[in-house]
């Protein structure tokens, strides 16, 4: 048992390791992991890991999803939602429909529904690997949206198919009106679960005192009371926790009512995702030499396999680059009959999306949550083969994609796509002047007569007409710096408001300087 504990603890060091050497190279950690994972696997001696399927999704999936969720801009996913919901649901069904005629039709023994099962692990691509990669590159922020926004719906919409996909294995049959009834139950039911448990979470932290350790633990509870609820009525828990997440994300400042609250959230949230990312990654790696005895026991030849699982790849990348496409020339037509987000869309903007397919966390864990025997007691067919094919479909897109789409990034030059939103400088020089005007307005409405018979209020006047950073602030006294508390809230309410109205402004600068708020408050606490 205390070897088992160095063992995993070791694990853990090694994701710590292995992220400083890919930020090191510049490379997407996701990348780096999953080859650490598969050189670690071939250590002889060392204990295998074994999950139960049935938790895969439990653990890793609801903090990952809520995660997204709440740091993702509502405000920008609306704008954008026609794209984002074509290649959330219809690229999904597409390239699920084409994995499942193409593996039915070349791999020998994989039935129809056997096709839709793999097809349902494999067609969604992973966010995090996206991510990790656009972090070392800028891209125009109207297509990291899309990128983000698909990746919180995405998931759904490949696990319905994945759980239909199974029930007609399972079954021997697949009956359409109750298909269609079931997908509208996990959809809406989904949907609507998540925004009532969130509210309920809403008005737990409004009515009931709580603190700040309080605040973290029933953030990091709720996304798994949002899927666990959801599951249980056979609905869609994936949808649950994102339409919940977004709902809180909305009203994070009534949820984390203090700035200290919030900081502390921000950082406990930061490191466990941190942590689940790379466990997912690395388990990557773990599993394959398990996959592969697997894969032999069912008398398939590892070339077959490796054959097989390219093949998948070649059709994925394949349709997610004829969708991109597509979704350009169907916004081409439509533009004329509706408003459409983007009127001059270009041939930039479907390159990147294209090759902006990297699979990952999802697909694993749908993978692994097969389970080893159906519930007639038979195996269930072909799972070790369906393991391989989606690693190697990971492996291959993170190398061969996600290796390449920082060069295809800097050759496309997309820096004149999407300029929706004003630049960094515009948005820092608006923002820092009406933050001020701000401040000044409520001073002098609710503390103007108090400016000539205190000297401390002058220095807090001089803070904002001078924007003096440090001497004057930490020389006030006590009843001044409730003031300027109070003149901080004010910023923090037009902030959120001029968020809401102005759509010009990017989201993340304004987050970004309601965090600077919340900064100096603590600083000024402490």
């Amino acid at each position: 048992m205390v070897e088992n504990f160095i063992y995993y603890l070791g694990l853990v060091l090694v994701i710590i390791g292995a992220i400083m050497l890919a930020n090191r190279l510049r490379v997407a950690y996701p990348i780096i992991l999953v080859i650490a994972g598969l050189l670690i696997s071939f250590i002889p001696g060392l204990p295998p890991i074994k999950i139960d399927p049935e938790l895969i999704f439990i653990i890793f999936l609801p903090p990952l999803l809520y995660e997204a969720a709440f740091a993702v801009s509502w405000k920008e996913i609306w704008k954008l939602r026609r794209i984002i919901t074509s290649f959330a649901f219809i690229v999904v069904f597409l390239t699920a429909i084409s994995v499942a005629f193409v593996a039915n039709s070349y791999i020998p023994g994989f039935s129809l529904a056997l096709g839709f099962v793999l097809g349902g692990i494999v067609s969604p691509p992973d966010a995090v690997s996206a991510g990790a990669i656009l972090k070392f590159v800028k891209v125009p922020k109207n297509l990291s949206t899309v990128l983000e926004g698909e990746s919180l719906f995405n998931d759904a919409s490949s696990l319905i198919i994945f759980r239909f996909a199974m029930v007609a294995v399972a079954t021997g049959q697949f009956i359409w009106q109750d298909a269609v009834v079931s997908f509208g139950w996990m959809v809406f039911g989904g949907l609507g679960i998540g925004v009532v448990l969130a509210f309920i979470f809403l008005k737990i932290e409004k009515i009931f005192p709580t603190d700040v350790n309080m605040d973290a633990i029933l953030s990091l509870a709720a996304p798994y009371v949002m899927y666990i609820a959801a599951e249980e009525v056979h609905s869609s828990g994936v949808l649950a926790v994102v339409s919940g997440g977004l709902f809180l994300s909305i009203r994070r400042h009534e949820i984390f009512r203090t700035s200290e609250s919030r900081l502390k959230g921000s950082n406990v949230w930061e490191s466990f995702v941190f942590l689940i990312n790379g466990i997912v990654f690395l388990l990557i790696g773990l599993d394959l030499p398990e996959i592969m005895v697997g894969i032999d026991k069912e008398g398939i030849s590892l070339s077959d396999a490796v054959m097989y699982g390219l093949l998948i790849t070649a059709v994925l990348i394949i349709v997610r680059f004829l969708s991109s496409f597509g979704a350009v020339f169907v916004t081409l037509i439509m533009r004329n009959f509706i408003n459409v987000a983007d009127r001059d869309p270009g041939m930039k903007a479907p390159i990147l999306m294209s090759w902006t397919g990297m699979r990952g966390v999802v697909s694993l864990a749908a993978a692994l949550s097969i389970p080893v025997v159906m519930e007639n007691g038979q195996p269930f067919p072909h799972r070790d083969l369906i393991l391989f094919i989606t690693f190697i479909v990971i492996l291959a897109t993170l190398i061969i994609q996600g290796l390449t789409l920082p060069a295809l990034i800097k050759k496309l030059n997309l820096s004149d796509i999407g300029r929706g939103y004003l630049s960094e400088e515009e948005s820092e020089h608006f923002l820092r002047k009406e933050m001020r005007s701000v401040a000044l307005k409520y001073l002098n409405e609710n503390y103007k007569e108090r400016r000539n018979e205190n000297e401390y209020f002058n220095r807090l006047m001089d803070r904002w007409e001078q924007e003096d950073k440090e001497s004057s602030v930490h020389k006030l006294s006590n009843e001044a710096k409730e003031i300027y508390f109070e003149t901080l809230e004010q910023q923090r309410i037009w902030l959120r408001e001029e968020n809401r109205r102005n759509l010009n402004i990017d989201e993340e600068y304004i987050r970004h300087y309601l965090t600077r708020l919340d900064l100096e408050e603590e600083r000024l606490r402490m």
